[in-house]
């Protein structure tokens, strides 16, 4: 952790901003409902493609955890080969990594392949903006290494956040871990505003992929 963090330590209840929080959750009511809307021609295009690239089926489901530690299912485009994690089990993506289909790596370069977890983020298991959701193996792996990992765990999981927009996106876990307690310190209405239009300019320019920091 920075010096600045172990200055600055996070507390159970150091978070908790009911009046931030309900404007918060009411914004990404409206958002994610008007996203879904706007979306939509996405939705069959993206799946037509994705059937036509590697078959059905056109969406994945997997574990994450979300705020307070408890585990939802989040939901992707699916970018991998059906058959990507039978053999390895969990794994981390990597640079080139052989199991992403030729249409993923575009969905993954621009985040469309992220566009199903506005339906999360309307039913409150995520934001728009926070601390990404990592699978309960890999938080349980982190949390023995990084004690102060949990503290991510106290807002919601995020579409983007921090760690995304000013990170890499092969960062350690220890680097986005900064980024994200910083986040649930600093976070504010105008942060996440200011996030969520640098996290499209991003997806604009197809460079989610990118290994310098943004």
């Amino acid at each position: 952790m920075t010096k600045r963090e172990s200055q600055s330590p996070l507390t159970p209840d150091s978070s908790r901003r009911p009046v931030q929080d309900a404007l918060k959750r009411g914004a990404d009511i409206v958002v994610s409902a008007l996203g879904l809307l706007v979306s939509a021609p996405a939705w069959l295009l993206i799946g037509a493609a994705i059937v036509a690239d590697d078959g059905w089926p056109i969406l994945y489901s997997q574990p994450r955890v979300g705020r307070g530690g408890r585990v939802f299912r989040v939901l992707k485009f699916r970018s991998m080969r059906k058959d990507a994690e039978s053999r390895s089990g969990a794994v981390f993506a990597t640079k080139d990594d052989p199991r992403v289909t030729r249409l993923g790596r575009i969905l993954r370069k621009t985040a469309l392949d992220e566009i199903p977890q506005i339906v999360n983020i309307l039913k409150g298991d995520m934001s728009w903006v926070g601390p990404r959701p990592e699978r309960p193996e890999f938080v349980q792996q982190f949390t023995m290494l990084l004690p102060d990992y949990p503290g991510r765990h106290q807002v919601r999981p995020g579409l983007t956040g921090m760690a995304q927009v000013y990170g890499r996106y092969y960062s350690e876990a220890a680097e986005k871990l900064e980024y994200d307690l910083e986040y649930v310190r600093t976070r504010s209405l105008l942060l996440d505003l200011r996030l969520f239009i640098v996290s499209w300019i991003v997806t604009f320019k197809g460079r989610w992929d990118a290994e310098e920091k943004r």
